[in-house]
């Protein structure tokens, strides 16, 4: 629905402005295609502090799974 809304031109703004800042951070990691222990490595969290972000973005953003956040980032020249 709020792709759609998007698509429409609805949206006040775009999903992503949505996502504090370490949210955004691990966004665009998940959508280059690393994996939750990558991210918990490189940011010195823990797996399970990752994984509770991804659950929350996902939920702000409507989606189901990581490739629909790779299609968005994509879309939006998030990432290359």
């Amino acid at each position: 629905e709020a792709l759609a809304m998007e698509a429409a031109g609805d949206a006040a703004e775009p999903l992503h402005r949505q996502l504090s800042n370490r949210e955004f951070q691990i966004f665009v990691q998940l959508a280059a295609g690393k994996t939750v222990t990558d991210i918990a490595g490189e940011l010195c969290l823990s797996v399970k502090t990752v994984s509770t972000y991804r659950t929350r973005i996902l939920e702000k953003m409507n989606f189901a799974r990581n490739a629909e956040l790779t299609a968005y980032a994509l879309r939006h020249s998030l990432i290359s």
